[in-house]
């Protein structure tokens, strides 16, 4: 049988340092575990409107439609500011997540034992947190129409329509629905049913799908704006929260910040099986491109290595090594290994980004011990 496909797509800033240690830890799943993989790499943002013009071609696009799975650094910088909006780096990405139909976007926010002092939240709130936030990806407020700034009277006004379908919102609360299965069967949706009509349906077709499909999953709904303020009081009382595009974007940003770094969270976005059975998927770190670090070996790479556990996980089916790796990072971390962003008070002993990941290659070696 042929190898797994992944298409590396690394983007702008500090995409194609972090992405640089991915490979390293795709070397040694095919040099020590037999998973080999068909790599390809490509262009995107920034860095693709550079060499084509436009921050995605058709060519790469069609690229990403073929593989079994998609790892993307980051895009953008202000190289990039003035552009015209639709040149701009991030609409290659918001393009690919749509051609794509990545639906289902998962933002896991887990905080290691290592790092549960850098979160600005006390220790006894964070330590252990393990939560996963599924944000619809593909509709929404981001995509809804009409959209734009029109002229009215002798002013200007800016308009996004936030607009869901029946459907849209059932696939995305089975996603859910499954997720929570493999995990503690516990699901909260949030919206904001007290004042938007696409709230209520939001609400009733997640509470539907729920009671038609998934009883035994425990389901509760929360208005978005109360979501934000529970998961900074107690977010351990979650499992898995479903929601829509624009709150999923907030929230998960915020739950992100639980941990104590950006440069620690990895996402997974994913869509429809594919004729060979694996989803459409991309898979990315939550952080941005850090233009301000780009090229001076500062950046953490844990993000994009854990997006890449995500991948064994969820396309590959390799939730075993997808462990393995997850606890390799722990176990450097726990040795006070720390790139920029982790140093904190306690000190801890400061690496570059390749550093990391050759101790995280080491640790893959002990792990086989």
């Amino acid at each position: 049988m042929a190898n797994p496909s992944i298409l590396i797509l690394p983007g702008d800033g500090i995409g194609p340092e972090v992405m640089a240690e991915v490979r390293k830890i795709i070397d040694w799943f095919g040099a020590k575990r037999g998973l080999n993989f068909d790599v390809s790499e490509d262009l995107i943002g920034g860095a693709a409107y550079d060499a084509h013009g436009v921050p995605l071609t058709d060519e790469a696009l069609a690229k990403a439609q073929a593989v079994d799975a998609v790892l993307l650094g980051a895009v953008g910088g202000p190289k990039y500011d003035n552009l015209d909006f639709a040149l701009k780096p991030e609409r290659g990405l918001l393009r690919i997540r749509k051609e794509m139909d990545l639906f289902s976007n998962l933002r896991p926010a887990q905080c290691f034992d290592a790092l549960a002092d850098f979160s600005s939240l006390k220790r006894d709130v964070v330590a252990g947190l393990d939560i996963m936030i599924v944000r619809e990806l593909t509709s929404g407020v981001y995509f809804g129409e009409p959209r734009g700034i029109f002229t009215e009277g002798n002013e200007r006004v800016g308009i996004n329509t936030q607009r869901y379908t029946e459907s849209e919102i059932a696939r995305v609360a089975r996603s859910a629905f499954e997720l929570a299965k493999r995990r503690n069967n516990k699901v909260c949706s949030m919206e904001k049913a007290n004042v938007m009509e696409s709230g209520i349906l939001w609400r009733e077709v997640v509470q539907k799908v729920h009671d038609e499909e998934y009883p035994e999953v425990e389901l509760s709904h929360m208005y978005a704006d109360a979501g934000a303020m529970q998961l900074c009081r107690w977010p351990k009382q979650f499992d898995v929260i479903v929601t829509d595009n624009l709150f999923g974007d907030i929230l998960s940003d915020c739950a992100a910040m639980l941990t104590g770094s950006l440069g620690m969270l990895p996402s997974a976005s994913l869509g429809a099986p594919m004729a060979n059975g694996r989803p459409k998927a991309l898979y990315e770190p939550v952080h941005g491109s850090a233009p301000d670090i780009a090229g001076q070996g500062k950046a953490n790479p844990i993000a994009c290595i854990l997006s890449f556990a995500m991948a064994l996980r969820y396309s590959f089916d390799q939730g075993t090594e997808a462990d393995r790796l997850e606890g390799a990072i722990e176990a450097v971390l726990a040795s006070g290994l720390r790139t920029a962003d982790l140093m904190g008070p306690e000190g801890g002993k400061p690496v570059s980004t390749s550093e990391m990941g050759d101790a995280v290659v080491k640790a893959l070696d002990a792990s086989l011990a």
